[in-house]
């Protein structure tokens, strides 16, 4: 089925989405959103398995609970010593690589 009047596309003029957004321009804002939401995560589910508040990790963190809200909103102007101090908190190692 055709939809808002597209003209199907050959196969061959397929593109991935990585060839997508390059072209409009977003492939690094996407990646870095995804990379922060990633992180985020990792650390909601390293609470979770230790059945940690996020004002107990605020108060381990000597830090606000405000901080740890952007830290686990996925903030992208949290620092890598904010993200090794939660690691580090939660008993986990922070990496960083380039590929």
């Amino acid at each position: 089925m055709i939809m808002n009047n597209d003209i199907p596309r050959n196969v061959d003029e397929l593109t991935t989405l990585d060839d997508f957004l390059i072209n409009e321009g977003d492939l690094e804002t996407c990646e870095a959103t995804a990379i922060e939401r990633v992180l985020a995560w990792q650390l909601k589910e390293a609470m979770r398995a230790q059945k940690l508040s996020k004002t107990a990790l605020a108060e381990r963190m000597h830090t606000s609970r405000t901080q740890v809200n952007r830290l686990l909103g996925g903030d992208s102007n949290i620092t890598l010593a904010t993200l090794q101090r939660a690691a580090q908190v939660l008993g986990h190692r922070l990496t960083i690589s380039l590929v």
